[in-house]
């Protein structure tokens, strides 16, 4: 996956960028070691997009463990599959 999508203050290369977003679930679990915390803090501090991000997946995580294991209505999982594949 590549993207073209810049910021004014996004000045480095979007790889770094994916790399970090592939480590950011076990950077929130606390599962990286200290070298790759160090780096992920580091990135975050000249990144403004992936520091971004990176809050966003904190609150979506902090709210599914606050809804914790309650059932969705039924159909919903097929009407999501739906929305998701008319996706462009």
């Amino acid at each position: 996956m590549t993207t073209n999508h810049t910021h004014p203050d996004h000045k480095h290369d979007h790889k770094a960028c994916l790399e970090l977003f592939a480590k950011l679930s076990e950077y929130i679990d606390g599962e990286t070691d200290e070298v790759t915390c160090e780096a992920i803090r580091a990135h975050m501090e000249a990144c403004p997009c992936c520091t971004t991000c990176l809050e966003t997946l904190k609150r979506t995580v902090g709210f599914c463990e606050e809804v914790g294991d309650e059932p969705v209505p039924p159909g919903f999982s097929k009407k999501l599959r739906e929305a998701l594949s008319n996706m462009p």
